[in-house]
């Protein structure tokens, strides 16, 4: 009998991940004139706890949800949800290609994972911002590179925020996931 990707387990688990993911959304922090918030850091942590497929769902609808939520029309809403499951599945790839030269558990080989997933996202959003500046609003390019330029830096700064906080959350609750018998059940590959 072939094994199903999904069962009730790991459904579960991507809809518990996306409402953290939501939740987690709705606080955000000033600093340097940005606001850091530590959905991305939940989003790189699905990523690592389900594997890039089940992480990506989980950080795609969660952030999706939000953005559904808060008014956002529907071309943006899909856009978060493609960023955010790139930002996820990159995350995932890069862990799971670790795990049979025994690296998935070290915190080095997870943060370099995190900050390729964070990488994606930056740039996917820089994209997202030109397209919308130039062709969408139709903004000279000056005034394009000058958005490009205030959003980049708070894009770089929830990154970072992100590579640090996800590893440290993961490896805060990997000896409870193991111990439980949950890590491998989430994520068989871990």
């Amino acid at each position: 009998m072939k094994k199903r990707e999904f069962s009730v387990f790991n459904i579960t688990f991507i809809a518990m991940m996306a409402a953290m993911i939501y939740v987690v959304t709705l606080f955000r922090f000033p600093l340097l004139g940005s606001k850091v918030h530590f959905a991305n850091a939940f989003c790189l942590l699905s990523g690592i706890l389900l594997g890039p497929l089940q992480g990506g769902l989980a950080a795609g609808i969660g952030s999706a949800f939000y953005d559904a939520t808060t008014g956002y029309d529907l071309v943006n809403v899909l856009i978060t949800f493609v960023s955010k499951f790139a930002m996820a599945w990159v995350c995932g790839v890069i862990l799971e290609s670790n795990v049979h030269s025994g690296g998935k558990g070290r915190i080095d080989r997870t943060a370099l994972a995190c900050l390729c997933g964070a990488l994606t996202y930056v740039a996917l959003y820089m994209l997202k911002t030109f397209i919308y500046q130039k062709f969408v609003y139709g903004y000279p390019m000056d005034a394009v590179w000058a958005t490009m330029l205030a959003k980049f830096v708070p894009s770089l700064i929830n990154a970072a925020v992100a590579v640090i906080a996800a590893p440290l959350f993961y490896h805060a609750v990997l000896p409870a996931l193991r111990a439980s018998g949950l890590l491998a059940r989430m994520n068989p590959q871990a």
